[in-house]
């Protein structure tokens, strides 16, 4: 029996990540693998700073690691941003140092969790205006309240509808 309705549940399916992952591999990397950039060290199927690597115990079936390039490096070098944000406003001309200092912890502390969660690029437009590119929209959005919460001013999200992407603007004159 054929339906008289003009729309298909594929006019609703959510599609995420458009263009499939493109900074992402097919495969899992053969483990263990360290990353030639930036020394993280990718073992049970999760990458991991190499200091929190050390304070486990060593496994019980070793073999060397194999040199590679983590995903975010791949990223960074193709200048593939995940996450945008934006900081404007006179707030930054004077509290720049104060700004940078927390947008730097705050990025250390989620690379604790994620070490493949980086900022990519700091670009000063202007006096008053910022723009950092990120990884993964996580931490821009990690920024962004981080901002908001440390030094108030008016903080908004938004997400691309087909692609994993985040645009974090924050404000305060």
């Amino acid at each position: 029996m054929r339906s008289n309705k003009r729309y298909t549940n594929t006019t609703f399916t959510k599609r995420v990540d458009h263009e499939a992952g493109r900074h992402r591999t097919h495969r899992a990397p053969e483990e263990p693998a360290v990353c030639a950039s930036c020394s993280a060290v990718y073992s049970g199927r999760r990458w991991t700073t190499p200091e929190g690597e050390r304070k486990q115990s060593e496994p019980q079936n070793w073999k060397p690691a194999r040199v590679t390039i983590c995903p975010a490096c791949v990223q960074t070098k193709d200048g593939a941003p995940s996450g945008y944000v934006y900081i404007e406003g006179a707030f930054l001309v004077d509290h720049l140092d104060e700004i940078d200092g927390l947008l730097r912890n705050e990025a250390a502390r989620a690379a604790e969790d994620n070490p493949l969660a980086r900022i990519m690029v700091w670009q000063r437009r202007s006096p008053n205006n910022l723009l950092l590119t990120t990884t993964t929209e996580h931490l821009a959005q990690r920024l962004g309240h981080a901002l908001e919460k440390a030094f108030d001013g008016k903080v908004e999200y938004d997400f691309s509808h087909e692609n994993k992407l985040a645009r974090v603007t924050w404000k305060r004159d």
